[in-house]
């Protein structure tokens, strides 16, 4: 009877130590996998994604909303451009980690610009808010391998059209709650 209050008491506390709940600090680092768009240029052709790089960072305190920030660049499919066109995104977030236990669960919300280059040369800038979601595994005690999902609302608007460059984008991450 011993033996098995410890290994119950051993494997709650290995349970429960590894959760948000039970953390003073929760630190994220994640990079974008893939960007899609909603969106279609002027013309009236699909925007498409060569690649994305870039980083989400976020800290919090548990029952507190924890700060987050996006920083990504996309390569852009250009079809007869000499020269290559990219969009640049940084958000600021607000998110919240619910207290559950074996899952780390994170919503959160976003405000920030998307500026299109084209040769380098920034053309066009505007607001883009965003909403998220990410879905983390305890893999070793402290850490959690989390999936992210990102829904983007981005739109341009130049002298002579409006563009939609909002989309999805799925990330993957660590975070260490200690």
């Amino acid at each position: 009877m011993k033996k098995i209050i410890i290994t119950v008491f051993a494997a709650s506390s290995l349970l429960l130590y590894s959760t948000p709940s039970f953390a003073l600090l929760n630190f994220s680092v994640g990079v974008p996998l893939s960007h899609t768009f909603t969106g279609k240029w002027s013309g009236g052709t699909a925007i498409e994604s060569e690649g994305v790089s870039g980083y989400f960072i976020q800290i919090g305190v548990p029952m507190l909303p924890g700060l987050g920030m996006d920083s990504y660049e996309t390569k852009l499919k250009c079809t007869g451009c000499d020269e290559e066109a990219k969009m640049s995104t940084a958000m600021y977030n607000l998110y919240y980690l619910l207290p559950i236990p074996i899952v780390n669960l994170t919503i959160g919300v976003g405000t920030g610009k998307t500026e299109y280059s084209y040769g380098g040369v920034a053309i066009d800038d505007g607001a883009a808010t965003q909403w998220y979601t990410s879905f983390g595994i305890p893999i070793i005690p402290l850490f959690d391998l989390h999936l992210s999902y990102r829904s983007i609302s981005s739109k341009l608007v130049s002298t002579s059209a409006e563009y939609d460059l909002g989309g999805n984008i799925m990330g993957l991450g660590i975070g260490f709650n200690f």
